[in-house]
């Protein structure tokens, strides 16, 4: 007779285990169907689901053979039968649509996971697995500053199509402002481990300040340039116009400036190590900023960006003229070198990562593959599909699914 039987195993974790269940097994001619493990803190959770065709006899014996096996290892062993109405019913759900949840914090608590997974409940996605990709927690109690550095994710499965995509965005939203947590919700396709192109905006995403900014203050025109860079970033006013009027400011600063202002430039959490990851796996990146290239090129040769595209300053006679030369590098413009560099590197949009924090990055993060909004204005977080908010740029990384560990 044909039996579908659901063994699990659990115990205190030690080499042998599988083994001593599976050659059982295979006495018996087994198909494994399924089979998953996990371990926390030392303890083994582990499940196999095999197909058997024997006699009921034969069957006693396999049970009690696998009890004798495992018994010396102190595992625990449950057997469950398995209809095959129930089974077909589970494989039939493998062709259903799987989406990745990724919960990011500086530390994760018990209530942070029952709010999320209230929200997928609601949505009707189920979970199928559930991962830690930060690294492992030290009891010891954090500093203030080693808090504030910390990181935490947990990355969850899940199975299924949400009837409103917009209600379960919102949610989300929702809960990261309540909780003060980052919630990332992305189709799971081939591309998601497969991008191949990083491209950033450089002011307030990978830097930590708005360059324009800076040179208005040398200038003596600061607090008149920020006011129109806010509002620019907020779009409530047109990237051209408002960039033409802060660039008129800044006319007749001394270029001696410049070096100074690059020197003092302060990267974000996070930029260094991302960008270090991206390219010892072989990833490009590049810079695609309504900045000024002076500042992308020092980026450039300070982390090793394979691409560097910002606006290009008019200075005559060692003195800023107000203008800039060539095309503006507006949002259009951004999203447009973002397409011609993933044609230039053979790969499709869906392999393109896009980061930005203003309302000029929008139309980036929507060409790619994966927009991300970093720290960004409140118009940008309600518009991106996805934000971090709470954690440094590293925190991409685990969007890509990869684990504390895999960070080089």
């Amino acid at each position: 007779m044909n039996e579908i039987l659901l063994i699990n195993a659990s115990g205190v974790d030690k080499p042998g285990v599988t083994r001593a269940i599976t050659r059982v097994l295979a006495n018996v001619n087994a198909r494994v169907l399924d089979i998953g493990q996990a371990v926390i803190h030392d303890t083994l959770a582990l499940g196999i689901l095999v197909e058997l065709r024997i006699a009921a006899e034969a069957r006693a014996q396999l049970l009690e053979q696998i009890q004798q096996a495992t018994e010396p290892l102190g595992i625990q062993v449950r057997f469950q039968t398995i209809s095959a109405e129930s089974y077909d019913q589970w494989a039939e759900q493998q062709g259903k649509t799987r989406h990745i949840v990724t919960l990011l914090a500086r530390q994760v608590d018990a209530a942070m996971i029952a709010e999320l997974t209230a929200v997928t409940s609601k949505h009707g996605l189920n979970i199928d697995s559930i991962n830690r990709l930060s690294g492992r927690v030290s009891l010891a109690e954090l500093t203030a500053e080693e808090a504030a550095q910390s990181s935490a994710c947990v990355e969850f499965s899940v199975r299924g199509t949400p009837a409103d995509l917009t209600a379960l965005r919102a949610d989300f939203m929702e809960l990261s402002a309540q909780l003060n947590i980052d919630v990332a919700f992305q189709r799971d396709t081939v591309y998601r481990r497969n991008r191949r192109l990083v491209c950033f905006d450089m002011d307030s995403t990978l830097i930590d300040a708005e360059v324009i900014d800076e040179l208005a203050k040398a200038a003596g025109v600061g607090e008149q340039v920020a006011e129109i860079t806010e509002a620019a970033m907020r779009g409530e006013l047109d990237f051209k116009q408002s960039f033409a009027r802060r660039m008129a400011l800044l006319k007749g600063l001394d270029e001696s400036v410049l070096a100074g202002i690059a020197a003092q430039l302060r990267l974000n959490e996070g930029a260094e190590k991302l960008i270090s990851t991206l390219k010892k796996l072989g990833y490009k990146t590049a810079i695609l900023s309504g900045g000024f290239n002076y500042f992308g090129n020092f980026l450039q040769n300070k982390l090793g960006i394979d691409y560097v595209y910002a606006n290009e300053l008019d200075i005559v006679d060692g003195k800023v003229t107000g203008e800039v030369k060539g095309i503006v590098v507006d949002g259009k413009r951004k999203a447009e070198l973002l397409e011609m560099l993933a044609k230039q590197e053979g790969i499709a949009l869906e392999q393109v990562i896009a980061v930005g924090d203003g309302a000029n990055d929008l139309p980036m993060l929507s060409v790619a593959g994966l927009g991300v909004a970093f720290r960004a204005k409140p118009l940008v977080k309600a518009s991106a599909e996805h934000n971090i908010s709470n954690l440094g740029l590293d925190a991409i990384l685990y969007l890509l699914g990869f684990r504390e560990r895999d960070k080089l």
